[in-house]
């Protein structure tokens, strides 16, 4: 496998840009090629069945891009298909990380909020491992379904975006949490309206960066780092709208943006 091979990056939309994000701020010399599901977004309200066939068929165009690994950028996908990938593909396969440090070491109350899609909320592991590294920590799972389709339709401020994110994290925030996580890689599209709602008492934990972290330390350990002097490619795909996925990109990486196209994984 060489190193010079690009890291996929994949999620159900757009998402997984703000993993990205943190990727080329870590690692600025890694190719990338990024496949978002614009498509079929979004997996939350899927079944596992038909979230495990889509995971595939991303991962199949992947391996067909010779990715060198390929990160998980989507907490459902990774919740729910990530054990069955690892032993399918060769390339070494990297999740979202739940967070679970981040929110113990922020938490004075150690009540912690999980916001997340239907789908992340409904397997439990986020509230599994908070509790299992810390037993005295109460967890409270909330599943806010409008959020990730409010971001792929560009609702990230405004009256409306304010209401969704009132009523979904407002209870939390009522019922004594002072940490939340955002298990969707959509949500830090709407941090502006989430951080007003909760108010400067509620931490809130965007796991990205030590998602690209996790990811690296792999690299390291296979000595798969690109060469220092690599000057990156980055490859952009969508399965909808490259358009709009560009748009919503360059308001969150501070990096050139170039080569966004749409891609049919199917054929």
């Amino acid at each position: 496998m060489a190193n010079n091979a690009p890291i996929g990056v994949f999620d159900s939309g757009i998402g997984g840009l703000t993993v990205v994000k943190e990727v080329i701020n870590l690692m600025p010399n890694e190719n990338i090629v990024y496949f978002g599901d614009t498509g079929r977004t979004p997996y939350g309200p899927r079944p596992v069945e038909q979230i495990i066939e889509f995971t595939n068929q991303i991962l199949d165009f992947l391996n067909g891009q010779g990715v060198k690994m390929a990160i998980m950028a989507c907490n459902t996908i990774t919740m729910w298909t990530l054990e069955q990938a690892l032993s399918r593909y060769a390339f070494p396969i990297v999740g979202m990380n739940t967070g679970e440090q981040l929110a113990l070491a922020a938490t004075k109350s150690k009540h912690i909020g999980i916001a997340a899609t239907q789908a992340t909320i409904n397997s439990g592991k986020h509230a599994q491992r908070i509790t299992a590294a810390d037993a005295s920590a109460k967890v409270f799972p909330q599943a806010c379904p409008p959020l990730c389709p409010m971001v792929e339709s560009e609702v990230l401020e405004g009256a409306e975006a304010e209401a969704a994110c009132r009523e979904y994290l407002l209870p939390m925030k009522e019922a004594g949490v002072d940490t939340v996580v955002l298990a969707c890689t959509h949500y830090p599209f709407l941090l502006a309206p989430i951080k007003h709602i909760l108010g400067p008492e509620v931490t809130v934990i965007d796991p990205a960066k030590q998602t690209a972290l996790d990811a690296q330390q792999v690299l390291k350990d296979m000595n798969l780092l690109a060469d220092p002097g690599q000057q990156a490619v980055r490859r952009f795909c969508f399965s909808a709208d490259p358009a709009r996925a560009k748009r919503l990109a360059e308001r969150i990486i501070d990096a050139p943006l170039h080569n966004f196209e749409q891609v049919n994984i199917l054929e």
